[in-house]
């Protein structure tokens, strides 16, 4: 993966984002079942397979520079998109000494990092930036230490703080998030940010992750895998900008619903970082058309019984009961009732 050949496209507008037949081999296609509710998923973030979304700490792919200049349009845009509270300046620098030490040892033909002492210049050449700077100094860096890198890394980014035995969302770097609000959950205790998922507490999920969160050892890094739909490929699918993406959830129909409508797929990784004991929370999202999941057929296939069968409650809080007919439609004849195995891979 270190000889990426970096694509031009948009996720806004014209809408110009292509998965290549690679990228769509190694999509983190999340279904092992033919059937899905909510459940605590945690694995150990070990490296995965050459080429594979999980190979590396984080995962730079062929997306990589369309994804940060749209990050730079909707910061542009909306300010209140990166947040940090004062006392987390310690997890900020441990996030930027992090994402630079990943990136530069997993993809050194496009990231070096050199370092003398307190006195270290980063090189991105994908994105033409180099810059020198006294670690621990923000005066000496373009921006806080946090955003610096949260501009360069792929995903979104939540650093939790952990006190009064549980972990609050104080630092945050969210332009690509799935119809949530960092500004309204900014400083928010693990249980009233995930208030509003549905069939929560009837499971225990949340009560669960925590306890195994709040646990979480330095170099342990766990991850997994959360999914919903967007309509057209667009990252920036916030509640602030709802009325540039929300109408186009009436625009399906059973005709466009492969070319319209995305699997949307978080990698979710959480890292304890040394100097501050914060978690880094790094939600990387994935994006793959309808047209492009029959690539492989078994996907198509258990996708459309996954969303046949979904829980109302899920339908309703992902956001597709206002289109779920004319998705049906197009993915009934995509699937002809063969018994799969579980799994995921592609066949």
């Amino acid at each position: 993966m270190n000889n990426l050949a970096y694509k031009q496209e948009t996720f806004r507008d014209d809408y110009t984002f292509r998965n290549s037949p690679e990228a769509i081999r190694r999509f983190p296609f999340p279904f092992d079942q033919d059937h899905y509710m909510y459940s605590v998923n945690i694995e150990p973030h070990k490296p995965g397979a050459p080429g594979s979304v999980y190979e590396h700490a984080f995962d730079i792919d062929e997306h990589y520079v369309a994804e940060c200049k749209d990050k730079a349009i909707t910061l542009t845009q909306d300010k209140s998109r990166y947040a940090a509270l004062p006392h987390m300046m310690d997890a900020q620098w441990d996030f930027l000494e992090f994402t630079m030490e990943s990136l530069a040892r997993d993809y050194p033909a496009q990231f070096k990092l050199s370092k003398q002492g307190d006195h270290w210049t980063w090189i991105n050449l994908p994105l033409g930036i180099e810059d020198s700077f006294v670690f621990g100094d923000v005066s000496t860096l373009p921006m806080e230490p946090f955003e610096y890198m949260g501009r360069q890394v792929q995903g979104d980014f939540v650093l939790l703080d952990q006190r009064e035995g549980t972990l609050f969302a104080d630092a945050g770097f969210v332009t690509s998030q799935a119809d949530w609000s960092l500004a309204f959950d900014a400083g928010m205790a693990w249980h009233e940010w995930h208030g509003p998922v549905p069939q929560m507490e009837k499971v225990g999920v949340m009560d669960r992750a925590l306890k195994f969160l709040l646990s979480l050892q330095q170099g342990n890094p766990v991850r997994r895998l959360n999914w919903t739909m967007t309509i057209n490929p667009r990252l920036d699918t916030s509640p602030e900008h709802y009325p540039q993406w929300g109408p186009d959830r009436l625009k399906v129909t059973a005709d466009n619903a492969g070319q319209k409508a995305h699997l949307r797929v978080e990698l979710q990784t959480l890292f304890r970082l040394p100097r501050s004991n914060a978690i880094m929370f790094s939600i990387r999202c994935y994006l793959l058309s309808l047209e492009e999941m029959t690539t492989f057929p078994r996907w198509i296939k258990r996708f459309h019984r996954v969303i046949r069968d979904l829980h109302p409650d899920l339908l309703e809080y992902k956001g597709i009961k206002v289109y779920h007919e004319p998705l049906l439609a197009w993915l009934a004849p995509q699937d002809d009732g063969e018994v799969l195995p579980p799994g995921t891979r592609p066949e």
